[in-house]
């Protein structure tokens, strides 16, 4: 492979090569709008990742803070890229209980008070009956 013999790697190549965005193009958009950070300070798209540095990632509603524990310029597939980090423990806990906040903040929505078809048909079969 080649992840051996690298010490360093640009950023944007290193979220498009560990699977976090598409394209590098989107990779170097989200770090030129401050979505990520590397060791808590922002930082440029040329910036050089090392192993050992701490990325916290934003995407969407989610925030992933993760550790970079090898280095890539080649994207592979799925089960390789996870091996190049390891998402913090505090991290994961923290998405799973914003996702289940929003999940239930979701159920809770309300109709406009209009019934659907289903219910004028009972409305009607009812007041005519």
């Amino acid at each position: 492979m080649g992840r051996e013999q690298l010490d360093k790697v640009r950023i944007d190549k290193w979220l498009w090569a560990a699977r976090f965005f598409k394209t590098r193009s989107l990779a170097k958009a989200a770090i030129e709008n401050g979505k990520v950070h590397i060791d808590g300070n922002k930082s440029k798209p040329s910036r050089q990742l090392e192993i050992g540095n701490v990325l916290s990632i934003r995407q969407g509603y989610d925030i992933k803070t993760v550790e970079v524990i090898a280095l890539s310029e080649q994207r592979r597939g799925a089960p390789e890229a996870m091996l190049l980090y390891s998402e913090t423990p505090e991290s994961i806990e923290q998405r799973e209980r914003q996702g289940a906040q929003r999940k239930a903040a979701h159920s809770s929505v309300t109709s406009d008070g209009r019934p659907n078809k289903k219910q004028r048909r009972q409305i009607h079969r009812f007041l005519n009956n």
